[in-house]
Order: C-alpha cells, then structure tokens, then sequence
C-alpha cells in the first residue's frame, strides 16, 4: 500500500525591497560624478604616493594633485592665497582649527541660534578650559536670522563671529555677506561653515568678508569622504593644532611656521584629494549656481505638495519663498516618533531619510521641535522629479494610517 506523499512546503521569501532612493544628502552625496570615481582610482593605481617626501616622478605627481587641488579650491571659493588653504579629514576639524588656533583667554565669541554641534562643543570646552564667553543670535522659526542682532551682541572682547551659511535642518540660508560686513567694519574675525552651502551656493571669500572659511569635501563638493579644509584670510593668524613631520625643515625640531605646512603634519588623504580636485573641477566647468537652481526646484515640488498632506508639519520657509534656501525639508507626521517615520520610509519604500536633532539643537529649540526632532529630507543634484513624487506618496499614505 502506498503511502501518500507529503505536499512540499513552499519556502516563504522575503519580499522584494523597492527600488532605494536616497534622500539624505545633507548627511553626504551618494552619488558622484563619474570623473570624481576615475580620479581616485587613478590615483590610487598609477600614483599612490605621498607628496613632498621624494623627488621621484610618483612623488611629483603627487605634489601636483595637492596644488592642483588647492588651486580648484581657490578658484571656486575666489580665495586669495592658495597657501592658506589648510587640508583637513572633515569640516568639524577644520572649524577645531580656526577657534583652538584663534581664541585666546577672555574672547567673546557671537554665534548664530542655527549653529551645528561642530561648533557649540569645541565652544563649551573653550569656555571651560580658557574662560572665553559667547552670545547666541536667535533665529525665528523659520531659521531667518537679522544681522543687525549680531551687531547688538558685539562686546569690547568680541573676537570672532561664527555662523553657518545654511541651516542643516531646515536649509535656510543666513545673511553672511551682511555680517562679513559688520565684522569687517568692527575688525572681528568671522567664520563661515560651508557643510551646507559649498558646491551649491556662490561663495567668494573676499566680497562676503569671510576670515575662515570652513568646508567639506563628501557633500555638495562631490568628493570622497574623509576630505575637507579651512580657508584663511591674509591677516589672521593661528596657531597649530597638531605637531609633526611635514616633509619641510626637516632639519629642524620645532613646527615650520609657513603655511600650509605648519597645519598639515603626517600623511594626507591623497586618494580622497583626487577626488575632491575632480568634484570640484566639475563645478567649476558646470556651474555651481546650476546646481542650486535644480535643488531648488526639487525642494519647492516637494515642499508645495508636502504642506498639503493632512497630518504632515513642515518647518522653515514655506515654498514660494525662492532664494532663501538649500535642498533641506525638515518635517513630521502627527502621531509618529520620527525615528517611527524614517524606518517606515526606508523599510516599505525604500526610501533614505535622516531623523532625529541632527547635531542640532539650538535650530531645533528654535523652530520648536527639541528634543525630538524631525524627519529631514534633502535633495541633491543626481535626484529627479520621479523620486520626489514617490516620496509624497509615501507621505500620503502613511499620514492616512496614522
């Protein structure tokens, strides 16, 4: 007798993730130009040296990156003396820098209320350490910023004027060329931080009146991450924060004092400058102001139909505000954590988003959502229209259920 057989079970599968779309590019760019991904890889296999340790013809190389690089920066940032560009593995070292190696004992410092934890820490351990003050400018709730507020805060001490070109989380852009102005007439010192801005906005270093300009090479400036720098006026002085080899006055135990070499010590990112000199390149020849006008039209398609979804709140400028603003959506769903949000959007539809205070939190205490924060949605130049509707949709029907 025959014993029936068994039915085989099925194997249950996963379902198919859909297709990802990243929308986080306030954190980092994903996606890069082809030129920038050829520059490193040909760095890293046909030179792959250090420069300014050998006079051989790799080495040579090398060194020609590293001006090459310099000089692209000097370029896009109209800055004056390529030897006062200070390379550096990130933008939050490179604004340790201009406040450790400018500060002294009893400065005051203003700041804007939009500031990024890149500032306001070093800051605390300054006031700790060397008793230096500093006053806080408040945004309003949209981030916009008066100017003359700055002028208000200035103080006999005041040394330094810190403010952030663009707001990380709710992207308002802040009136620097009008401080630059106020600080110019007063001799104050100012720094500029650039995460936000560089590669999309315009930035001459001399028409805003910026002291130390602050940027990052894995954002908006298309590059590797591990990369950035600080750009120096003429007429400040800093000092060092590290000590080391150099490859110049080797003879000697004490730290050069030219620049750049006395901030440079040990080995840079060469393959990570490749690819920054290669990003930036690219925005010379094809326009930094293109770039803002197409991250700007994704923004306001974005944030015109977002404002209407029921249970939806967004911060900052409403959309039809043109100009005032980088590719930076910061918002939140009515009943929902926005961690609860962000893991929704990326596990269902694919979708890469950012939540939390995002390093933040004077912005967030001025548009009213400390301590919990937003979802924040930024765009870049590789996003496309299609993208941004999938994303409205997803908003839509997850409002619905909640």
């Amino acid at each position: 007798m025959m014993t029936p057989m068994t039915p085989k079970k099925k194997k249950k599968t996963a379902p198919k993730r859909p297709k990802p779309i990243y929308l986080d590019c306030a954190a980092t760019s994903r996606q890069k130009p082809p030129q920038v991904l050829k520059a490193l890889v040909d760095f890293a296999q046909n030179v792959g040296v250090s420069h300014g340790r050998g006079a051989y013809r790799a080495a040579i190389e090398s060194n020609e990156l590293v001006f090459g690089t310099r000089s692209a920066l000097a370029k896009l940032f109209h800055i004056q003396r390529m030897d006062r560009i200070l390379f550096t593995k990130n933008i939050t070292e490179a604004i340790n820098i201009a406040l450790k190696g400018y500060l002294k004992p009893g400065d005051h410092v203003v700041l804007s209320g939009l500031e990024h934890n890149a500032v306001i820490r070093p800051l605390n351990k300054l006031k700790a350490e060397r008793g230096i003050e500093y006053t806080i400018v408040p945004a309003n709730a949209t981030g916009r910023l008066n100017p003359y507020d700055f002028e208000e805060a200035f103080k006999p001490n005041t040394k330094l004027v810190c403010l952030t070109h663009a707001s990380n989380v709710i992207g308002t852009l802040t009136p620097v060329a009008e401080v630059g102005a106020l600080c110019a007439k007063k001799n104050i010192a100012f720094l500029v931080d650039t995460a936000q801005t560089a590669g999309v906005v315009p930035i001459d270093m001399q028409a805003m009146n910026i002291d130390f300009l602050a940027f990052t090479g894995h954002k908006s400036l298309l590059g590797a991450p591990g990369t950035g720098g600080l750009a120096v006026s003429a007429k400040r002085d800093l000092d060092s924060l590290i000590e080391g080899g150099t490859g110049s006055n080797s003879d000697k135990e004490e730290q050069p004092t030219q620049w750049p070499d006395k901030f440079e010590s040990g080995t840079q990112n060469y393959w990570g400058l490749a690819a920054l000199r290669a990003g930036v390149e690219y925005l010379l020849k094809n326009g930094v102001q293109s770039v803002f006008r197409k991250e700007e039209a994704l923004t306001q398609r974005f944030l015109s139909q977002a404002e209407k979804i029921k249970g939806v709140k967004t911060y900052g400028l409403l959309s039809g505000v043109t100009g005032g603003r980088v590719g930076v959506v910061s918002l939140n769903v009515e009943g929902m954590d926005p961690s609860e949000l962000a893991y929704e959007l990326d596990e269902k539809y694919g979708i890469m988003v950012r939540s939390g205070l995002h390093c933040a939190p004077l912005a967030h205490k001025a548009i009213g959502t400390y301590p919990i924060g937003t979802v924040r949605f930024s765009f870049g130049p590789y996003n496309t229209d299609v993208e941004v509707e999938k994303a409205l949709k997803a908003l839509r029907e997850i409002s619905q259920k909640v």
